[in-house]
């Protein structure tokens, strides 16, 4: 099947895969999209969303509705890293035996991320970076394709380990959940409130979701736009010469050479599920946002003044 063909079939299946996540997921539009756009450029996301806002069930309908095996951590301040990773243990004839952690599955809920110490956040970094992990000294492959969604509380500040930078600009997208509109919190509570239950069906296989995603890889990219996404993410830099005066007064750090390569990977993909064979400068700024918002590092005096990373990223177009 030729690519053209291929992006042509990709449109279909993305469409009939945003209708079986809606059976039980009301509203919340941008939020599964950008998720979804995540998955299929290989990336991973941060949701931050106050409680309640079905952000696990959300996970699981897309986990369920892509075919692949689903599971939660609910990260606390005594998580240790090998609850995460697994442990060798002694088994009865007197061998260690690896037993397999929770981290060993296809889409993994980082549930509020923010509550567990730096050590146990950090057992996360080489499997969202390396698709691998290592304990005690051997070297584990997991199971392709591999996405890590984490969750994190705004509101909650008290006994909370904020991610370091590091850490932030290995997830591809920062994603804010708001609360639903009027109408679809009523359509939530009728749902959810009676006795019937949706079926999601699995629409996808694994290795369908690996074929979609090399062919994002193959999309090709004309250098100008490319020349725009780097050109965007220098300018958040406020020691460059390209930094606005927003830039320049309220930012302490910008973004790294990573935003700009999320930026192309989102826009192929941004693109191709609205089945266009090549991205242009508006596919790059509708995923500007999610891509910058949590590499832009504000000083003092923007959260003194209140200026937020939107208005910082919307200078920037």
């Amino acid at each position: 099947m030729s690519d053209v063909a291929a992006i042509e079939q990709f449109v279909k299946r993305y469409k009939d895969l945003r209708t079986e996540i809606a059976k039980v997921i009301i509203g919340q539009d941008e939020v599964v999209n950008q998720i979804l756009i995540s998955i299929f450029s290989g990336g991973h996301s941060l949701l931050i969303g106050v409680p309640g806002l079905a952000k696990t069930l959300m996970v699981n309908t897309i986990a369920q509705a892509l075919g692949l095996d689903f599971k939660r951590i609910q990260f606390t301040p005594d998580l240790m890293p090998s609850d995460i990773l697994g442990s060798e243990i002694l088994d009865e004839d007197r061998h260690f035996k690896f037993i397999k952690g929770p981290i060993f599955s296809n889409i993994i809920l980082a549930d509020e991320i923010n509550r567990t110490p730096p050590k146990t956040q950090a057992a996360l970094l080489e499997a969202m970076q390396e698709r691998s992990v290592t304990v005690a000294g051997n070297n584990y492959k997991l199971e392709l394709p591999y996405f890590v969604l984490a969750t994190q509380n705004p509101i909650e500040q008290e006994g909370t380990y904020p991610l370091p930078e590091a850490q932030l600009d290995r997830f591809m997208f920062a994603i804010n959940l708001d609360y639903p509109s009027f109408q679809e919190e009523v359509e939530v509570v009728k749902a959810t409130t009676s006795d019937k239950q949706a079926k999601v069906n699995a629409l996808f296989s694994a290795k369908e979701i690996i074929d979609f995603q090399q062919l994002i890889r193959r999309i090709p990219v004309a250098d100008n736009v490319i020349e725009y996404a780097v050109t965007m993410v220098g300018k958040t830099r406020p020691h460059g010469d390209t930094a606005n005066d927003l830039v320049k007064n309220y930012i302490d750090w910008g973004a790294g050479p990573r935003a700009s390569q999320n930026l192309i990977l989102a826009a192929k993909t941004h693109a191709a599920i609205h089945g266009k064979f090549s991205p242009d400068i508006e596919n790059v700024q509708a995923v500007a946002h999610s891509i910058l918002r949590h590499r832009i590092i504000k000083n003092y005096k923007a959260e003194a003044e209140g200026v937020s990373e939107a208005e910082i990223i919307r200078s920037l177009f």
